[in-house]
């Protein structure tokens, strides 16, 4: 995710925090330093701090349970409205996505009970209405943001992970593409009904929390589809199969050449049989040619272990590396190993038309 940035590194998870929950923090900084000052605006930013260290823990909480099922969990991004866990593929069967669904609530409820047992508090109605009233106790309000976590993510639509535990047990009668469609549109519906809301009471949140229901159910369809279309054409069909290649001994400068007389934006490097070694990016090419030079070889500025898949294999293969963003491409080889073409994200285009073809 863009403007993201790494903070720390949980196992085989990293952490990271988008550029706008550091603007969520500072806006409540100001906003409550000017209420009370100095006291008021540490105790504020400090409120918030505690909440989405719950919400780190809600997340880990998928991470724990997917990783049961060998399902790896590389990044989790904290937003102004909660956080996400990228999780590297879905659960295979319904009952294996309810448990990884509902492993992020439970952490909440095992907080929210832990704050009320061990530490003595007790949350009332106060506590439950007036979260950012400094007056309540400031442990009573963190237990009453962990119930309300559990009652919205809860809520059976997409993105929530009640919409994952709806997708679930739709999928049991549904192809998981029909259950994922049911579910993002009752997604949209919430999303519809939480903007009405935030618009008749003035909750600027609410309508965040709206817009974002809203982008994320539609793209959790569409990249539905997207996997649906990926394992029905091969990766031949929809390859760049068109290419200037560079060889191993080529410079920077020469890379530079022909990245001014194509339109490629990356260049695969090859060995003297056609093999891939590694792909130069316009980045790293950039980059090369600034720190070290233009007669040093590409091979120094290349991005190295490139996947590389069979041209008779299905699309969803490479889909499964570009999507985790490792790798700037997969190269596509032939049965003797000799590097036929490659897949890029862009390549996205071209397979929702195909997408269309296949629907049809």
């Amino acid at each position: 995710m863009q403007w993201s940035y790494p903070i720390l590194r949980v196992g085989g998870t990293e952490i990271r925090i988008h550029l706008t929950f550091l603007l969520l923090l500072a806006w409540i900084g100001i906003a409550y330093f000017q209420e009370g000052g100095t006291s008021a605006a540490i105790e504020g930013v400090g409120f918030i701090g505690a909440v989405f260290a719950c919400v780190v823990l809600h997340e880990l909480g998928h991470a724990a349970a997917a990783s049961r099922y060998g399902i790896r969990t590389p990044k989790i991004t904290l937003l102004p409205i909660g956080g996400v866990a990228e999780l590297e593929r879905l659960p295979e069967k319904p009952s294996e996505e309810i448990a990884v669904a509902l492993a992020g609530p439970l952490v909440n409820v095992v907080i929210a009970a832990f704050l009320v047992a061990a530490l003595g508090t007790t949350v009332g109605i106060d506590a439950l209405i007036s979260m950012d009233n400094p007056h309540v106790a400031f442990v009573a309000r963190l237990a009453a943001v962990n119930i309300w976590l559990v009652l919205f993510n809860l809520i059976p639509a997409f993105p929530m992970d009640g919409g994952r535990v709806l997708r679930a047990l739709l999928a049991t009668r549904y192809n998981r593409q029909r259950a994922t469609e049911i579910a993002g549109t009752v997604g949209q519906f919430a999303a519809f009904a939480f903007g009405f809301i935030g618009l008749v009471a003035g909750n600027v949140l609410l309508i965040f929390v709206a817009i974002f229901v809203y982008l994320a159910a539609t793209a959790e369809t569409q990249a539905m589809g997207l996997e649906a279309a990926a394992r029905a054409v091969n990766v031949r069909d929809v390859m760049i199969s068109r290419f200037e290649s560079l060889p191993a001994t080529a410079t920077l400068d020469e890379a530079a050449q022909a990245l001014l007389r194509t339109t490629q934006h990356e260049f695969p490097i090859v060995d003297g049989a056609g093999r891939l070694r590694g792909v130069l990016t316009r980045t790293g090419l950039v980059s090369g040619l600034q720190q070290r030079g233009s007669q040093v070889p590409v091979v120094e500025a290349m991005v190295m272990n490139i996947p590389v898949v069979r041209d008779h294999e299905k699309l969803i293969k490479a889909l499964e590396h570009l999507k985790n963003g490792a790798a700037p491409a997969v190269g596509v080889v032939d049965g003797s190993g000799r590097l036929v073409g490659y897949v890029i994200i862009e390549n996205i285009g071209e397979l929702m038309l195909l997408r269309s073809a296949v629907a049809s």
